[in-house]
């Protein structure tokens, strides 16, 4: 179908947000990033099993780690305490149960690390399942406004950088939080006079993220929109070579390339560059904390060794302060992390928004409950004061109305943006009118089932559409059912049967994507045995010989007059010569049919026909 070019991916939204004052923004964010934590969170927990686990091994291996510093500690304390007469047993002891929680603590590390793989694959696979169900559910009036080079940005590069966000960053943040609360318990029971350094650099670092995130998060979005943006120029330029090279357009479609790519390793720049900025700047405020720390330690240390009258709170042995300043570096080294995977964080919620996004998109519109199931569709169509719009301000067709008998072939004549493929988009029911009604036999079309609707149909399009597979797949694509011997009559009958039988595989041959190793009009021809194969009562064909030569189209034709018997069919043609033995020709202008006859009708009117199909044979 033509893409209509009215509006791109809910433009009309974008400015919405200047309304507001800032409060209302901060707390509509808040809710946005609130309701995507919880979607997010849905896919991670859609696998409790295993969840479960990764805590459990995420849990004990911290604990471990947790353990070490209290162990060496004690090791630490007895060497001193033995000054000259040291208990080596119990210190090598000490040092094996050492060596034993590190181990154990790498292993379940590693067990970890392995778990979240196979889940983080497993999310990675349900969601673009989702995803790409939810796109096969849109209404085809969806992709006639996004790019898809921009669609499949988001279900490549988003989900995948959704996915790391939920296998990483997610659960780095939960042990981080294990870390710093145990290692937390742990300096209370040690000293707490020297938890109070944390008293100050902590919230220093709370702040400073939490107003470093708050800035980098639109940042990360408009990243994601400009790498969907790029995606999509891309695909479009990617799709039309031809015409690029024909028109010797390469310097222009790389320098507008160029801006698309500069805007988005720009926002790709501003995006890293300040999200980079937050580890480096905690990290220096958790350093600054760890020398605060050595510093009053050593000082407590001393003090408690001189024998220094102290409390028992500010008593420090030398195995105390060692294992405090192991703490210490557990405590701030995971919100140094966590500051770290902030920007991650942000990346990965943007993406989610973009993905979330798709799949709120709003579905076709289901069937009414009562909906009519056609059978034994006999072809009437009636069109009934037909008004139509791709938005409210351009409409297309104006108080359309026609009877089409069963068996009739109507052919849909007229200049560009005349209506003409807006008329086939009606009846497959791609869009509804905007007032009257369209009936087949006697039934609304709304009042009629989709499926039942589309089955009635075969098409044949003028961009042809093949897919990665076998000829004979091909052909056999609208009827699985099909036999070899009815793909071959129908491959005869479009007069492609002595092509494919010349290919070294026959009709085993494997199309490339789109059918790119064969050409245009074989490719014309292949979509036409498709549609001839089918037993829809109801034929569709716009422009099907478009990209065959004269003496093909009169091959053509004469199947076409068979394919075309006993079935109701819409022709769209610019070739007159194609439609001269239609039922009716219909010429449309500004969306209104002008004049409408046979063709020795319309030739003897004098009128637009007339002048249209002498231009071509003057």
């Amino acid at each position: 179908m033509n893409n209509f070019g009215f509006g791109g991916g809910g433009g009309g939204m974008g400015n919405s947000r200047s309304l507001n004052n800032p409060m209302q923004d901060r707390a509509q964010s808040k809710e946005e990033k609130k309701a995507v934590l919880l979607r997010m969170g849905k896919y991670l927990f859609s696998h409790p099993v295993m969840v479960l686990l990764a805590l459990f091994l995420m849990l004990s291996s911290n604990l471990l780690a947790l353990a070490a510093p209290k162990i060496s500690a004690l090791a630490i304390d007895l060497i001193e305490r033995g000054a000259g007469n040291v208990e080596l047993q119990k210190v090598f002891f000490y040092v094996v149960l050492l060596l034993i929680c590190y181990t154990v603590s790498a292993l379940l590390s590693y067990a970890l690390a392995v778990l979240m793989v196979h889940l983080s694959q497993k999310i990675i696979y349900t969601l673009r399942r989702e995803v790409f169900e939810h796109l096969a559910t849109l209404p085809v009036g969806y992709f006639d406004t996004h790019q898809t080079g921009d669609i499949i940005s988001r279900i490549s590069y988003d989900i995948d950088t959704l996915n790391a966000s939920l296998s990483h960053d997610l659960l780095q943040i939960c042990a981080s939080t294990v870390t710093v609360v145990g290692a937390l318990g742990m300096m209370l029971s040690i000293s707490p006079v020297l938890v109070l350094v944390f008293a100050v650099t902590v919230p220093a670092s709370l702040l400073f993220t939490r107003y470093k995130s708050r800035r980098v998060r639109p940042l990360f979005k408009n990243r994601s929109m400009k790498l969907g943006a790029l995606n999509g120029y891309a695909e479009e330029m990617l799709s039309g070579q031809r015409t690029v090279r024909a028109y010797s357009r390469e310097d222009v479609i790389l320098s507008r390339f160029d801006t698309r790519n500069d805007e988005a390793v720009e926002a790709y720049y501003r995006a890293d560059w300040y999200g980079a900025m937050i580890g480096p700047a905690v990290n220096l405020i958790n350093n600054f904390s760890i020398a605060l720390i050595t510093v009053f330690g050593g000082i407590l240390y001393m003090l408690t060794d001189a024998g220094a009258a102290l409390p028992a709170v500010m008593t420090m042995s030398l195995g105390g302060v060692s294992a405090f300043v192991q703490y210490s570096r557990r405590f701030a080294g995971p919100i140094n992390e966590m500051a770290n995977i902030v920007h991650e964080l942000q990346s990965g919620m943007a993406a989610a928004e973009r993905v979330f996004r798709l799949l709120d998109e709003e579905s076709e519109p289901a069937d009414k409950q009562d909906a009519t199931v056609l059978a034994n569709v006999q072809g009437k169509v009636d069109f009934e004061g037909v008004d139509f719009g791709y938005t409210p301000e351009r409409v297309i067709l104006k108080e359309l109305s026609l009877a089409v008998c069963p068996g009739m072939t109507v052919a849909i004549v007229g200049p560009t943006g005349a209506g003409k493929t807006t008329i086939i988009n009606l009846l497959m029911r791609f869009y509804d009118v905007n007032r009257g009604q369209i009936r087949l036999d006697g039934t609304e079309l709304r009042d009629a089932t989709r499926h039942s609707l589309r089955a009635a149909y075969t098409m044949v399009l003028q961009d042809t559409w093949l897919f990665y597979g076998t000829i004979l797949e091909n052909i056999t694509y609208g009827r699985e059912d099909a036999t070899r011997e009815q793909a071959i009559a129908a491959a005869k009958a479009a007069h492609i049967h002595e092509f494919i039988e010349a290919l070294p595989q026959g009709y085993d041959t494997v199309l490339s994507d789109d059918g790119v190793n064969i050409s245009k009009g074989q490719k014309q021809m292949i979509t036409i045995a498709r549609a001839m194969l089918s037993d829809a009562p109801m034929l569709i064909l716009d422009e099907a010989t478009s990209n065959v030569d004269s003496r093909t189209e009169q091959q053509i034709q004469t199947a076409m007059q068979k394919l075309m018997c006993g079935r109701t069919s819409f022709v769209i043609a610019h070739r007159l010569s194609t439609i001269q033995n239609a039922d009716v020709i219909l010429v449309l202008k500004d969306g209104r049919v002008i004049e409408s006859g046979t063709h020795g009708e319309l030739l003897q009117k004098g009128g637009f026909y007339a002048s249209l199909y002498n231009s071509q044979f003057s």
